[in-house]
């Protein structure tokens, strides 16, 4: 009886140890990845500007679709280091060195999360914002050229990625369904029509586009707009029934980036206010001129003193110890530059 029991129990174990390796060496397969994680990548598209292509093209590659030893034990799927301002959990993983710190998070969705804000936050992302979100090349050269990876094709890799498996698909207008019917004749047009309207194959000229950073004058008048230059960045004054729609397709650039330049909600509906100063590219950290502080004046907010002088908000803050929503004391003085 004791040898039978024993005898089961060691079955039993051997069924559990096969059963543990089996379901160890089940490896996710790129089209169920794609299938289980598209619904975020548009997602972040619709609130951030980065394409879903590129999100979902990132993760593939970062965390080959969800089956590195990285992505199961910590959920991270885009390679994101610790660097010194993550106070989030660790794991330590060797990659470009041995035992290097990585994010760590509790779910993937997590991760995609952290992926978007992370591109959204870091200033040296900055001039992707300005691609538009069908413009997938132009970004995976931008990662790159920005140092997200040190692989020195990876811009070729994420554009592979992206073109083997009609990627390109969910950043059109449906591209769930776009994606989903990918090999009916439906996708098939969807694709050529995107080939023939991408911003990638069709020349730019200063007729159709204008890149901010290319203004060599004080004061332009362009398509409408009059371009005026404040503390060393480029902004126009808003009209009666201008939408950030409007002006940053007059620019080239995506509404996205008008509203982060100007730092407003990316969820934000309002549309900009008439004599509104609308930066067209992102603001500078401190003020270059000769004052040093600012008087508070009745009915000023740090938010609108940024706009005044062309400072980011939150280096504005960060300047004076405060918060950017913090209440301002009337007559108070605000330093500009340290």
């Amino acid at each position: 009886m004791i040898f039978y029991r024993k005898a089961t129990y060691w079955a039993i174990f051997a069924l559990l140890i096969c059963a543990f390796q089996a379901n160890a060496q089940t490896r996710q397969t790129k089209e169920e990845y794609i299938e289980r994680y598209k619904h975020i990548a548009i997602d972040h598209m619709e609130r951030y500007g980065i394409p879903a292509s590129i999100t979902m093209a990132q993760g593939i590659l970062e965390s080959d679709s969800g089956n590195s030893n990285l992505a199961r034990r910590s959920n991270n799927h885009f390679g994101i280091k610790c660097k010194k301002n993550w106070t989030g959990q660790r794991v330590y993983h060797t990659d470009d060195a041995p035992d290097e710190c990585f994010r760590k998070y509790d779910s993937v969705e997590e991760s995609y999360e952290d992926h978007a804000n992370f591109l959204d936050q870091s200033p040296r992302y900055d001039s992707l914002f300005a691609y538009d979100a069908t413009d997938y090349r132009s970004w995976a050269r931008g990662l790159k050229a920005a140092g997200y990876a040190t692989a020195p094709d990876y811009a070729q890799r994420l554009t592979k990625i992206i073109e083997d498996n009609s990627l390109y698909l969910l950043d059109q207008e449906n591209g769930a369904s776009l994606y989903s019917s990918r090999f009916r004749e439906k996708a098939t047009e969807a694709a050529n029509e995107f080939e023939q309207s991408s911003s990638v194959n069709t020349p730019v000229t200063t007729e159709s586009r204008v890149d901010p950073n290319d203004y060599r004058v004080v004061e332009r008048t362009y398509n409408g707009f009059s371009v005026y230059a404040n503390n060393d960045t480029h902004f126009v004054i808003a009209r009666t029934g201008d939408t950030f729609e409007q002006i940053a397709e007059t620019f080239g650039l995506t509404p996205h980036a008008i509203r982060k330049y100007n730092e407003i909600d990316a969820k934000s509906t309002a549309d900009p206010i008439q004599g509104e100063k609308i930066y067209i590219e992102r603001k500078q950290n401190r003020w270059y001129g000769e004052q040093s502080t600012h008087r508070v004046m009745p009915g000023e907010t740090l938010q609108s003193i940024s706009q005044e002088y062309g400072i980011r908000l939150n280096k504005l803050a960060a300047m004076n110890k405060l918060k950017d929503d913090s209440p301002l004391q009337l007559g108070g003085h605000i330093i500009l530059r340290k």
